[in-house]
């Protein structure tokens, strides 16, 4: 797959001090890139949603639960696991383990899955497909929340629900030895939910996982990149807002730090461990890469890993070994960082 860069569809015709006309070039897949993603990602492009559907909420969620079926069905072939629904403090969640069963030295560890999906789509399927592959390369139990959904639900809908599963695990976990992770909207909710967890005065999380998102507002190059370097359209060049431009996240001012906590010197400090991930042409990358750089400046353990050439979310697709890698990499941090004492 080769994508053609257009400069009229990056760059105004004219450049000024602070913008940059980008001249039309082929960019051909990362040679960093195995054969089996280079595959898959012939398979992406085909799987792309229709633009005719992108302001009509219903279709959206339709397609993305076909979608979310279709990688779910692809992780089943390469994990084993067993899944169970529960409430836990009024919101619904999957409990996926081992088929196997938890690894022993994760018997008193668990992990809270936050999906993604926009912030309007990914409860079911969507969310197994975020856990299974935890949950069986680390051996452990990962609690997956069906949070509420926008439009119909706002800021901080997610965040209590999240926080609701929290407190409800305190019960049979140490603070330390629960891990919370989360993919695109959920990478952003997990940062977020970290913080409101704080403001209820709970005890922190032991680590932390925002992939494809977190918790500070679109910057950088990479919005304006990653539509054109991966077959979608160009954002319009006016500067990005200093908040995220979501259903979800209307009329929440970018001064409330636990809407934008990697935003906020004081949240950022009392973050936990936290790893990030994203693929390389990811819209996300450099608000992640910021986000790092600011962790690591308040003494915060943080780390970031960048898979070139790989777009947003790509780890849903298990079928090629830059997957699998990030599942290990999960696994290796969460393992690292989380504590072993049993309550």
């Amino acid at each position: 797959m080769r994508i053609v860069l257009a400069a009229a569809a990056l760059a105004a015709a004219t450049p000024t001090a602070a913008q940059l006309a980008v001249p039309a070039f082929t960019l051909p897949v990362s040679n960093q890139l195995s054969d089996e993603a280079q595959a898959v990602l012939q398979r992406m492009a085909a799987a792309t949603a229709p633009a005719d559907i992108a302001t009509d909420v219903a279709k959206q969620r339709a397609f993305y639960d076909r979608y979310n079926d279709d990688r779910l069905a692809e992780m089943r072939k390469h994990f084993r696991t067993r899944e169970q629904g529960a409430v836990m403090n009024g919101v619904t969640v999957d409990i996926v383990e081992p088929a196997d069963g938890i690894a022993k030295g994760n018997a008193a560890r668990v992990l809270v899955n936050v999906h993604g999906g926009a912030f309007m789509w990914g409860s079911g399927s969507g969310a197994l497909v975020e856990a299974i592959p935890v949950a069986a390369t680390m051996g452990v139990k990962v609690v997956t929340v069906d949070y509420r959904l926008a439009p119909e639900h706002r800021y901080p809908a997610a965040s209590e629900d999240v926080t609701a599963v929290y407190k409800a695990l305190l019960k049979d976990y140490r603070p330390e030895n629960i891990g919370i992770y989360g993919c695109s909207a959920g990478g952003v909710i997990t940062a977020q939910a970290t913080a409101w967890i704080r403001r209820q005065g709970l005890p922190r999380p032991g680590a932390i996982g925002t992939f494809c998102g977190t918790g500070a507002p679109y910057s950088g190059d990479s919005p304006y990149l990653a539509g054109p370097i991966t077959g979608g359209a160009a954002l319009p060049v006016p500067a990005l807002p200093d908040v995220l431009p979501l259903a979800y996240m209307q009329d929440v001012p970018a001064s409330d730090a636990a809407a934008y906590p990697l935003a906020s010197p004081d949240e950022i400090k009392a973050m936990p461990p936290t790893l990030l991930l994203a693929g390389g042409r990811d819209f996300a990358v450099s608000a992640l890469t910021l986000a790092d750089r600011r962790l690591t400046a308040a003494g915060v353990p943080s780390e970031l890993h960048l898979f070139d050439g790989l777009p947003h979310a790509f780890f849903v697709w298990p079928d090629m070994p830059e997957s699998m890698e990030a599942y290990r990499l999960i696994a290796s941090f969460f393992d690292r960082h989380l504590g072993r004492s049993a309550r």
